[in-house]
Formats: C-alpha cells, sequence, structure tokens
C-alpha cells in the first residue's frame, strides 16, 4: 500500500501533457502503449472535432486503469464546451462503478475532448483503454426548442442539418425559419364582407405586412365591426411597439390598435377605407376579424301603383338599392309608351331614384292577326282585345276549311298575348277544301264518245289557252298550282334531233291558265284567268318516253274559289285496280273536232300488265310511272287536246274526288287494245308536295 509519508516527502514530478487534433467522422483513440502498461506521469488529450450538424458517440472497447476514490489516480475523463460528461477510472473485471461498461458517451455539440492521466506510480500492470468514436447526425427537427431556430410550420432534417418550409400560400422570410404571407393586394368591391388576419383563429404569421382595400362607389359610406375574439401583440408600457392594426379612410385615420380589446365599431364616413396590418418575427397571438358593411343616403319611400306591387318592399331604401314594379295578373307595365312585364327603379347617390314609378294598365292582346281566307269575331262587347276577352277565328266556308280541325277559340291572356288551349299561339290556316264539288255527279252512262260533262261537275279542271284556242287541260291544286303534263309546255321536238333541253320549254308570258271554264270557245260568267308566273317540269321527264310526263304551273295570283272553281285532292293510294275513273277535257274527241263544251267520259283502269304487253306489240314502251286506262273494244278514250287534263275517282269513305293520272299519250283515239296512258300522279306525288308547299 502507497505510503503517504513517501507522498508527501516526494520531490514533485513535472508531468508533459500532449495535445492530440482529432477531425474524421470516426476513429480510434488508445491509452499510451496500449496493449502494453500506460506510462506513468502521463496525461495526453484528444481533440475531437466534427462538422456542424453532428454529434460525437464514444465508446469503450476495452477499459483497465487503477482505481481510486473519485478518480483521484488514474482516469479519463470527457468534456464538450466546458462541461465534464463523464470520468472514468477502475478496472471492468472489478465490476466498479466508474468504470463506463457498456455505458455510451454523446456530445451536446460538434465536440468532444477525452483526457488521459497517469500519476507518478502503479502497484499493479495497467492495460489502460481501448475507445472508439463516431459521427452521428442531429435530428434537429426533434430536438430543437429554443423559439429562435424552431420553423415556423415545416421542419425537414437531413444528415448533417435541417431547413424549413412553409405552408401553401406562405413565403420563407429571409432568416429561413419564419414564414411570412403576401398579403400586399386585396382588393374589396362588395357592399359588405369579411376581413380578418392570414389563418384566424390560429395565429397569424410572423413578419407580414398585409394591406386590405375596401373601394366602393362615391355615395357609400363604410362601417367596420371588430369581433371581440381579437389578441395582437400588445407591450405593456410602449404602445403597439410589435404587431399592430391602422385603417386610413379618407383624410382620418384610426389606430394603431393591439393587445385583447376589441376597436369594436367604426364608422369611417367614407367610400374607401385602407387597413394595413403589421408583425413582427416573433409572438403566437390569435389576430381579429371584422366585417364591414356599407349604406348610402336614403331614398323616400316608394308607393305601388295602382293594381301592381313593389319588391322589396322595406321600411328604408338607400344609395344603390333596387326595386322591381311588377303588376297584378292581367297588368302590364307602361313607362313612357313602352310596355312590359317589369320596371326596376334604383336609389341614386343623391337621394332620389332613378326614374318614376310607372303605371299598370290592363293587358291588351291589340287586334288579332288576319286569317288568309278567313275572319274573327269577337265574344265580347264592344269588340274588346283586353285582358280575357276572346275571338274565334272561321274559314270562308265551304271552300276553305280550318287545319288542324280546331275550333279557333283563343284568349287574350295575362301577358297580352292571343292564346289558344289547342294551339298556343301558333294561328290555324285555312286550306282549300279539294275534291267536294258542289254539284252532285251522277254515275255516268256508259256512253260510247263520252258526253257533255255538266257545269261545275269538275271544278278542278283548267284550260290552257294559247293563241285563242285551247291546248291542253290542267288541274287545280290548292288555289295558285295547277298539274299538267310536261309535254303539253315546250315546243315540238326536231324529229331529226329529239333531244329536250330546259330552252324548250315555253315562256308562262305565251299561255294564259283559265279555271271555271265549261264551253269551249265562249267565255263564261264564272270562268277566271290567270297569268302563268313559273314553270316546273318533273326532273325525271323524258321527252322521247313521256316518263314521268308531268309538270307543275305556278299561278301570279290566287284562284278565286267558289262553285265553279275548286281544287281536285291528292291520290292517297287506295284506288283499285280495275276501278272506274273519270276523264274531262276538250279534246277532239271522235268527231276529229273541238267539241263545244267540256266532255267526260266514264272508263276503268287496266292492268298494267296488260297495257304493257298491248304496246309491246307496237314498240311502245309503258314504264312504271305510267297508269293505264280504257276499253279493250275501244270506243272510250282521251283524245288530242286532252293532255294534262285530269283523270280523277271517288273515294268513296271520304266522299272526295282524288287526281290519280294526268292525261299523257296513246295511239289513236278509242281503237281496239288501245288503251289511254296516264302519268301516274302517286308516283311523282313526293315531288309535287316539295315544289308546291301543299299537304294535300
Amino acid at each position: 500500500m502507497r505510503s503517504f509519508l513517501i507522498w508527501s516527502l516526494s520531490v514533485l514530478h513535472l508531468i508533459k501533457a500532449e495535445a492530440i487534433e482529432l477531425t474524421d467522422m470516426f476513429g480510434e483513440i488508445q491509452s499510451p502503449s496500449f496493449p502494453d502498461s500506460y506510462p506513468s506521469d502521463s496525461e495526453v488529450t484528444w481533440n475531437i472535432s466534427v462538422p456542424d450538424g453532428f454529434r460525437i458517440k464514444l465508446y469503450f472497447m476495452h477499459f483497465d486503469l487503477e482505481s481510486s476514490y473519485l478518480c483521484e489516480y488514474d482516469y479519463v475523463k470527457i468534456e464538450s464546451e466546458d462541461q465534464v460528461l463523464a470520468t472514468f477510472c477502475g478496472r471492468e473485471a472489478t465490476d466498479t462503478e466508474q468504470t463506463p461498461g457498456q455505458q455510451a458517451i454523446t456530445s451536446p455539440s460538434s465536440y468532444m475532448s477525452l483526457t488521459f492521466r497517469s500519476d507518478f506510480s502503479n502497484e499493479e500492470r495497467f492495460t489502460g483503454f481501448d475507445a472508439h468514436y463516431t459521427a452521428v447526425d442531429i435530428d434537429e427537427c426533434l430536438e430543437k426548442s429554443d423559439e429562435e431556430l424552431s420553423c415556423d410550420h415545416h421542419c425537414h432534417n437531413y444528415i448533417g442539418g435541417y431547413y424549413c418550409s412553409c405552408r401553401f400560400g406562405y413565403l420563407l422570410h429571409s432568416d429561413n425559419r419564419t414564414c411570412k404571407v403576401e398579403c400586399s393586394d386585396n382588393l374589396f368591391t362588395q357592399r359588405n364582407g369579411v376581413i380578418h388576419s392570414p389563418d384566424f383563429p390560429n395565429p397569424y404569421p410572423k413578419s407580414s405586412d398585409c394591406l386590405y382595400r375596401i373601394e366602393l362607389e362615391e355615395g357609400f359610406f363604410i362601417t367596420l365591426q371588430f369581433e371581440d375574439n381579437f389578441d395582437i401583440e400588445d407591450h405593456p408600457e410602449v404602445s403597439c411597439p410589435y404587431d399592430y392594426i391602422k385603417i386610413k379612410a379618407g383624410l382620418k385615420e384610426f389606430g394603431p390598435f393591439c393587445g385583447e380589446k376589441s376597436p369594436g365599431r367604426i364608422e369611417t364616413k367614407s367610400n374607401s377605407v385602407q387597413i394595413l396590418f403589421h408583425s413582427d418575427n416573433s409572438g403566437e397571438n390569435g389576430g381579429w376579424k371584422l366585417s364591414y358593411t356599407a349604406i348610402g343616403d336614403p331614398c323616400p319611400l316608394v308607393e305601388p301603383p295602382l293594381n301592381g306591387k313593389i319588391e322589396p318592399s322595406q321600411a328604408t331604401y338607400t344609395f344603390k338599392d333596387q326595386v322591381v314594379i311588377s303588376c297584378n295578373t292581367g297588368y302590364n307595365v307602361f313607362k313612357d309608351d313602352v310596355e312590359s312585364e317589369t320596371f326596376q327603379i334604383e336609389c341614386m347617390k343623391d337621394g332620389i331614384w332613378s326614374n318614376k314609378v310607372p303605371v299598370c294598365k290592363m293587358a291588351d292582346c291589340k287586334s288579332p292577326p288576319e286569317l288568309d281566307h278567313g275572319f274573327v269575331t269577337f265574344s265580347t262587347p264592344h269588340n274588346l282585345t283586353t285582358y280575357q276577352s276572346g275571338i274565334q277565328y272561321s274559314c270562308q266556308h265551304p271552300f276553305y276549311q280550318m287545319v288542324p280541325n280546331v275550333t279557333g277559340i283563343f284568349t287574350c291572356d295575362a301577358k297580352g298575348v292571343w292564346m289558344s288551349e289547342e294551339l298556343g299561339t301558333h294561328l290555324p290556316s285555312c286550306q282549300p277544301v279539294c275534291g267536294k264539288p258542289r254539284f252532285s255527279r251522277s254515275l255516268l252512262a256508259r256512253i260510247a264518245n263520252g258526253r257533255y260533262a255538266q257545269r261545275g261537275i269538275s271544278p278542278w279542271i283548267a284550260m290552257l289557252h294559247r293563241n285563242g284556242r285551247p291546248f291542253c287541260g290542267g288541274s287545280l291544286l290548292g288555289n295558285r298550282w295547277v298539274v299538267t303534263a310536261a309535254h303539253c309546255l315546250h315546243d315540238e321536238l326536231d324529229p331529226e334531233n329529239p333531244v329536250f333541253r330546259s330552252s324548250d320549254v315555253i315562256s308562262p308570258s305565251l299561255f294564259t291558265v283559265i279555271l271555271g271554264k265549261h264551253r269551249t270557245h265562249t267565255q263564261d260568267d264564272t270562268e277566271q284567268r290567270s297569268q302563268p308566273k313559273s314553270l316546273f317540269l318533273h326532273p325525271s321527264y323524258r321527252a322521247t318516253t313521256f316518263e314521268y310526263d308531268i309538270a307543275l304551273v305556278e299561278l301570279s295570283e290566287e284562284a278565286t274559289l267558289n262553285n265553279y272553281v275548286m281544287p281536285i285532292c291528292f291520290p292517297d293510294g287506295s284506288h283499285l285496280k280495275d276501278a272506274m275513273v273519270v276523264v274531262s277535257g276538250w279534246g277532239k274527241q271522235f268527231l276529229q273536232r273541238i267539241p263545244d263544251a267540256l266532255m267526260e267520259i266514264e272508263i276503268p283502269l287496266i292492268d298494267h300488265a296488260v297495257c304493257k304487253e298491248a304496246y309491246a306489240r307496237l314498240q311502245k314502251v309503258v314504264t312504271e310511272d305510267m297508269i293505264c286506262a280504257g276499253e279493250m273494244q275501244g270506243g272510250k278514250d282521251a283524245c288530242s287536246g286532252d293532255s294534262g287534263g285530269p283523270m280523277v275517282t271517288l273515294n268513296n269513305q271520304t266522299g272526295q274526288w282524288q287526281l290519280i293520272g294526268s292525261v299523257s299519250w296513246g295511239v289513236g283515239c278509242g281503237l281496239d287494245n288501245r288503251y289511254g296512258v296516264y302519268s301516274n300522279v302517286l308516283r311523282s306525288l313526293p315531288w309535287i308536295k316539295q315544289v308546291t308547299g301543299l299537304k294535300n
């Protein structure tokens, strides 16, 4: 055992201290002479430095030093930033509490020093220590508690450091940790609204300057109302040195405001207000919220017009308030002789209304529109046209009928429009009655060469008149169209060059259409003469073969329908094969001269195959657009001058006569086994309807 006497009497030894600098990210530290015994009177310091953002972790793999009370003799001391982190001595085998064991020491910063010291003697052999160190990353996002160093919003750790970022809508301040907002361009133009600090009621951002502008029309006065929940950083002695709100309204200024007392209600007396909110780089205060409203000079109360109302109806009206004037059912607004459903006025900045209140007048549908070939009767006295008045349309019976077949009753509605339950605002039309002559036709006797027609029995027949004599017939469709044979409307073709050209069509001015005609050469008091306006030949017409030998003549003026002038009906396809038909015309017949009056014959329809075979023997072609009629033994037929004339049949179900054919061609007149050939109107009906616009 050591003698304290010897210690006290010994000569003082000078210990040579040695310092070693370590800057690597990891390393090993061993006692002098390790693993041999370390020398006496030795002191070595290892100064370990790693980059900022790292700490130093130190641990021992072997430790064997002299034991002593409070490690007075030999020891290892670990320090960092003038702070002793640990002091170790002793042997691990003795299980002393002063050995490091499995303990690892971590520095609070990027610097650590380890000092080994041995005194002047060792009574036994001690091998020293073997230690290792390594740099470990600091997770600043978890460990930084200093408000001056922490991130405002988001912290992101990386090996050796960290960085801050901000939420959407925020910007990172120049200190790289504080988040501010860009809020210097907030413009409010509505008459009322809400403004608050960013993120309210959460703490407002630091280092920010927000400018809110309320800009309204001149004539408005803005009032601000701050909520009681008001929290802006304050100072107990100095007025608002950190964060504050300032308000500028015209030439007036309000504030600065801060602390926890709300500014309450502020009457700015201005239509333009600027609100400036400033925050410094510290603090966690809740912020503020206000609502603003704008009112203007009042206008006088508005009285509704007689038989009218105003909306909205309120006790006071101020600048920019609007009032809509409307009338009761059956009345309309009238202002400056202009009629409308509603009228709007607005309170102006000088306290007057933009216009006078209009009057309400009973809705007036005015005179009902006229109906062609019809007339209107009033169901109210004095022919009133005001609200709930009634009218009824009728057609010129019996020659026109209403289409569609409705009552024709219209009532003046609340909007001043003639309205029908059946048609709405659409008018019916008066269409010519077709195929119902005023004179009854009895079944014709089988007269060999036809017979003179009863006057007015075929009111649809038309005479095409040229150079003082008839040259073709036709049939009235509607009140201004005549259907005839196409070959009637062009000059004779050159036999050597029988090609039909559009230039071969005669001019409409070269002939006249006569309706209501009966006698051939003598003028009838019932006849109507009309000049053709336009000619239309079927586009598939072939002059050499008489295919689609059908044409339309548009009259220059409407025909006057009466007992002797009436249109024929379109075919509906209901006529039967072998049915009896009537053919009319002023042709020469068998006398080889033009008759004195209209002639007609009754003949049967002939099966198309029979007719086709009969003419095939003569090398004549009967095409599908043709229809044949006559008798095998001859004796009844259309002849020269009858071309274009009508072939009609009676529809027993409707009692109407229909046009099923137009006289086209034949070989001779009434010869044995020589039938008359007619253009099939049903085949050309789509084209006829397209050109004329007629439906029947």
